[in-house]
């Protein structure tokens, strides 16, 4: 079985540039405190690299 991301949105985007905004969004996180569930793979992690500073992640196996 390949591994899941649980990603969670945590800080507010408000004082962010838009591409941010635009990758939080392309994540399917809607609302602050939102949490995802994504398999693990290079373009979900490119993603999460770029908004790191707001996402926390967890690992799921």
């Amino acid at each position: 079985m390949a591994k899941q991301l649980k990603i969670t949105w945590t800080k507010s985007t408000i004082a962010c540039p838009q591409t941010q905004r635009a990758t939080v969004k392309s994540l399917g996180l809607k609302k602050l405190y939102q949490t995802v569930i994504h398999e693990d793979s290079a373009q979900i992690r490119g993603q999460i690299n770029k908004v790191k500073h707001l996402l926390t992640i967890e690992e799921l196996d």
